[in-house]
């Protein structure tokens, strides 16, 4: 029986769904999802697995103009998206008129690899509306097959799914089929912190933040974690732990909760927190946390 295998990379302006896609395929909870933009800030694998088929998915960062390193870091994942591809998603939602970069839209327009073209967030909109988005878009990519759909109520999930699947180049398995993402437990940790605090922080301090996972031990019950919190500024810091901890003991609480989910096990979390002035806008913090590699 032959055996198909292959990368399918998910491209988008930020907070079109595409977290949400990518969870909805994999099944698991692997890109953190926010109402705010820039949630997703690396390259983040999710392999899902079948007796024949191996699919790779990519979730990447939102596309943007990158005003700091850190972002145009942000935006080297993206690139590298269009240079590993077996299929391109290209993700919109309902309403949205243009890729916020010229460059990376003419990359998609002339691909030369299936291009899948996922309108968002339909549940949102009305018939007549649908029918003129997707005259647009066909207009707009043609070499795309367009498919509408909403990621969050799974609506048409399954049918771009078997597309996938039927469009995946023949090929061994590229990772064990046991495997569900290619980064380590870390990793995981310092997400569920940051999606806490993205949901429980305002303005600017989400995008100040930076987790760095210093201690992760695992037993048979239980798991030990001490997490730093790094900002860039005191004041970031006094927010973040808030009055006598409570803000602080908040994020560790709602953290513990779903890593407890998504580990299996008991879990106990130290949080603290540590000033770092300017990290993102330095080379050697940049790569010490993944992002110029």
């Amino acid at each position: 029986m032959s055996h198909k295998a292959g990368f399918v990379n998910i491209i988008g302006n930020p907070n079109v769904g595409k977290s949400t896609l990518m969870n909805a395929f994999v099944g698991e909870r692997l890109s953190i999802i926010t109402s705010k933009a820039q949630t997703t800030r690396h390259r983040i694998l999710g392999i899902v697995n079948g007796e024949d088929f191996q699919m790779i998915l990519s979730d990447t960062p939102g596309i943007i103009k990158p005003a700091y390193e850190m972002q145009e870091s942000m935006m080297k994942f993206v690139k590298s998206a269009f240079e590993d591809a077996d299929i391109l998603i290209y993700m919109v939602e309902i309403g949205e008129q243009d890729l916020k970069d010229e460059a990376f839209f003419n990359k998609i327009i002339h691909a030369t690899i299936p291009v899948l073209l996922l309108l968002n967030k339909i549940d949102t909109s009305n018939q007549e509306q649908l029918e003129e988005q997707v005259a647009f878009w066909a207009a707009k990519v043609p070499n795309a097959e367009i498919f509408p759909i909403s990621a969050l109520k799974n609506f048409n999930v399954p049918e771009v799914f078997g597309r996938i699947i039927e469009l995946l180049p023949e090929s061994p398995a590229y990772y064990p089929k046991d495997q569900l993402t290619d980064k380590p437990e870390r990793f995981f940790v310092n997400e569920t912190i940051r999606e806490k605090i993205l949901l429980n922080y305002s303005k600017e301090i989400p995008y100040a933040v930076e987790i760095v996972t210093e201690e992760f031990f695992e037993d048979e019950n239980i798991i030990r974690i001490r997490s730093l919190i790094m900002v860039e500024r005191e004041t970031q810091k006094g927010i973040i732990i808030g009055h006598k901890g409570a803000a602080l003991k908040k994020v560790g609480m709602e953290s513990r909760a779903d890593l407890e989910k998504f580990f299996g096990k008991q879990i106990h979390i130290e949080l603290y927190v540590k000033v770092n002035k300017n990290w993102r806008s330095n080379a050697n913090m940049l790569k010490r946390f993944g992002y110029n590699q």
